[in-house]
């Protein structure tokens, strides 16, 4: 009941404008998560913490209508026993930008989303998005659409989202073997190709093994509370089951919320060393008692856009011994490539 309610009054609750008439038809319980509700977007907006959905239209690319040159020209192809066959055209790869890569970065927004961005004012989308509005007036809402944007803040870093080949091989994949989980992994939800892509990544990293997760935040925040969840003695008091977490200050959210799950243990202790200061890491390192040490950074920081320095990092680990975490997700092949360079992989 409070999930319907919320939704059916997200467009007032999140404008902070819940009118009397609506809370008198409420009934007792109703109203005490009403005004809870109302009184908690209120606190995150005196807060500026108070964030806004902005619905951006993904334009369709004209690489990817039937015309398109870099698309086969003869449709699905399939072979006696219905699976999808390969055509010349299927996987190619092309040196340098192609004119597909623009619709990565260029979006559009209504003028009215657009406005509401620039007011800072509240927004759920609604205003572009709603039921009513989209079966009512469908074929207007394109033409709203015309104010264009150019995005630098997404991930899609190297414009895959858009790329004719990565399309191609995700439809062909779609008609071949189907679309969304079975199961969860444990039960029946992980397949051959699920195996063939840790292996994979396993191998372009260099590393012993790799295991999917379905998002990096499920990754970071999994990783850190299994280091914690595992003393090595049944008696989680004892000394020797400590375990020291050294975190950089300008870390990823994935991570400080992994450490905020890790020290609900209480053989957990977090420490946060200045941005890339490995003096000030060295020192942390050397004033703790722990026997189990854990140094996380991510490699390249995301806000900032600097590196983790992985060679002194390196020769920290000789000197300490401690398990080095590496958050890779913004820049996949430096770490490889610069271990390789440095030959500190076995440190990493």
């Amino acid at each position: 009941r409070c999930f319907s309610f919320s939704v059916g009054r997200k467009r007032e609750l999140c404008g902070l404008s819940l009118c009397h008439s609506a809370m008198a038809s409420l009934s007792a319980p109703d109203a005490i998560w009403a005004n809870w509700l109302h009184a908690a977007l209120q606190n995150l907006q005196q807060s500026n913490l108070l964030r806004s959905l902005r619905p951006v239209l993904c334009l369709p690319s004209a690489f990817c209508l039937p015309e398109s040159p870099f698309l086969p020209r003869s449709g699905v192809q399939t072979s006696s026993d219905g699976a999808v066959t390969d055509s010349a055209l299927d996987f190619q790869t092309f040196d340098g930008l192609g004119p597909w890569d623009r619709p990565a970065v260029e979006m559009e927004i209504s003028h009215k989303t657009f406005e509401l961005w620039l007011n800072q004012a509240s927004s759920t989308g609604e205003e572009l998005c709603s039921l009513d509005m989209m079966s009512q007036n469908a074929s207007s809402l394109n033409a709203e659409l015309r104010h264009k944007l150019v995005v630098f803040s997404g991930s899609d870093y190297l414009g895959l989202s858009v790329h004719p080949t990565v399309r191609r091989a995700a439809a062909k994949a779609a008609l071949e073997f189907g679309m969304g989980p079975r199961a969860s992994p444990l039960v029946s939800g992980y397949t051959y190709h699920h195996r063939l892509l840790e292996s994979a990544l396993a191998d372009l990293t260099k590393t012993q093994d790799c295991l999917l997760f379905p998002t990096g935040f499920a990754a970071n925040t999994a990783i850190m509370t299994v280091i914690s969840n595992f003393p090595q003695s049944h008696t989680i008091s004892r000394e020797e089951d400590r375990v020291a977490f050294f975190s950089d200050a300008l870390n990823h959210a994935s991570i400080i919320d992994g450490l905020h799950l890790a020290q609900r243990q209480r053989i957990v202790e977090v420490n946060i060393y200045r941005h890339c200061d490995m003096d000030n890491l060295d020192e942390l390192l050397a004033s703790s008692n722990c026997r189990r040490k854990v140094v996380v950074t991510d490699s390249l920081f995301s806000m900032d856009g600097d590196f983790a320095p992985m060679v002194e990092l390196a020769a920290l680990r000789r000197k300490y011994r401690f398990l080095l975490i590496v958050d890779d997700v913004y820049s996949t092949w430096n770490i490889a490539m610069w271990a390789n360079w440095w030959r500190c992989i076995r440190s990493i």
